[in-house]
C-alpha cells in the first residue's frame, strides 16, 4: 500500500447516468482508494455488472425505499469492515419520524481498520414546493448523526463524515451569498447547525487547508452557463474529528471532473490511520 490514502466524496446525481459519463474511466484512473457517493437514485439490480462490481473494488450500497430517489453507495479498494445504515435509536425531534430518514438511504457509517468513514447524503430542506418544509427534516438528520458519532468522537476515533451536506458553511462557500440569504442550503439555521459541529471540536478540512480559498465550488445550478461561470456553492463537505486530523495530509476539491452537477471532492490520509 502506498503511504497515504485518497477518499473520495461524489454526488453523481443518478449513479446510472454518470456511469454513462465516465464514471468507471474516473473510478479506475482517479477514484483513489475509497469513494462515498450520494444521490445514487438506483438499486444494485438494476446497474450494469461492470458498474455494480468493478474489478478491483469492493461495493456496498445503500438504496432508498423509493426508486429512484436518493441513496448511498461506496466503492472501496480496502475490505470494509463493517458498515451501519440506520439512525433509529438516536434521540432528535419527536415530532420527526427516525424511520423517515433511514428509508430515504442516507447513511452509511464503514469501517476501515481503525477509521471510520461516514458517508451521508444530508437532506435539502427545500420542499416539493420549493418552501422550507423539509428544514426541520433536514436539521433533525444533522442532529441524530451528530449524536450518533458522539461516543466515538469523545474516546477519540478516527472518524471522516463526508458528503453532500447541503449547506455552504460560510459566505465564502457560494458565489452569491446575499441573494441566497433566504435560499435553503443558506438559512441561517442551516449554517448554525454546521457550525455547531465545527465548535465541537469537527475540522472542515478543505477549508483547514485552504483557508483563503475562493471560488472552490462543488455544486452548480444546471442552467445554461452557470457551471463554466463557475456560479455555484461549496456543500460538498468532508469533516475530521480530532483522533483522524493527525493523519489529514491534503484536501481538494476536482471541478474538472463531469458526470454530475455536483463534482467530487477528496481527503488524502495518512495510511497509518488504518492500524491501531
Amino acid at each position: 500500500m502506498s503511504k497515504t490514502i485518497r477518499v473520495h466524496s461524489w454526488n453523481v446525481n443518478g449513479l446510472r447516468a454518470c456511469a454513462k459519463k465516465g464514471f468507471l474511466d474516473w473510478l479506475q484512473a482517479d477514484g483513489g482508494d475509497i469513494v462515498g457517493l450520494q444521490e445514487i437514485r438506483t438499486l444494485h439490480s438494476q446497474l450494469p455488472a461492470e458498474v455494480a462490481a468493478p474489478e478491483g473494488w469492493h461495493v456496498h450500497l445503500q438504496p432508498a425505499e423509493r426508486k429512484g430517489y436518493s441513496g448511498v453507495g461506496l466503492y472501496a479498494r480496502l475490505p470494509i469492515d463493517e458498515v451501519q445504515t440506520s439512525l433509529v435509536g438516536t434521540d432528535g425531534d419527536p415530532a420527526v419520524d427516525v424511520e423517515a430518514h433511514d428509508a430515504e438511504g442516507r447513511l452509511q457509517i464503514a469501517t476501515f481498520g481503525a477509521m471510520t468513514i461516514v458517508n451521508g447524503y444530508f437532506p435539502n430542506g427545500s420542499g416539493r414546493n420549493r418552501d422550507h418544509s423539509r428544514v426541520p427534516f433536514k436539521l433533525d438528520f444533522y442532529r441524530r448523526l451528530f449524536d450518533k458519532l458522539q461516543p466515538a468522537f469523545a474516546r477519540g476515533e478516527r472518524i471522516l463524515v463526508m458528503g453532500d451536506w447541503n449547506t455552504a458553511p460560510a459566505a465564502v462557500d457560494l458565489a452569491r451569498p446575499k441573494a441566497n440569504e433566504k435560499t435553503s442550503g443558506f438559512l441561517p439555521v442551516e449554517r448554525a447547525e454546521v457550525a455547531r459541529w465545527l465548535d465541537h471540536g469537527w475540522t472542515d478540512t478543505f477549508r483547514h487547508l485552504h483557508p483563503e480559498a475562493e471560488g472552490a465550488y462543488t455544486w452548480w445550478s444546471q442552467r445554461f452557463g452557470v457551471r463554466e461561470k463557475n456560479v455555484g456553492w461549496r456543500i460538498d463537505l468532508a469533516l475530521a474529528s480530532p483522533g483522524l486530523m493527525p493523519f489529514v495530509r491534503g484536501a481538494a476539491v476536482h471541478q474538472d471532473v463531469m458526470g454530475s452537477d455536483h463534482c467530487p471532492i477528496s481527503v488524502d490520509l495518512d495510511a497509518a490511520v488504518l492500524r491501531p
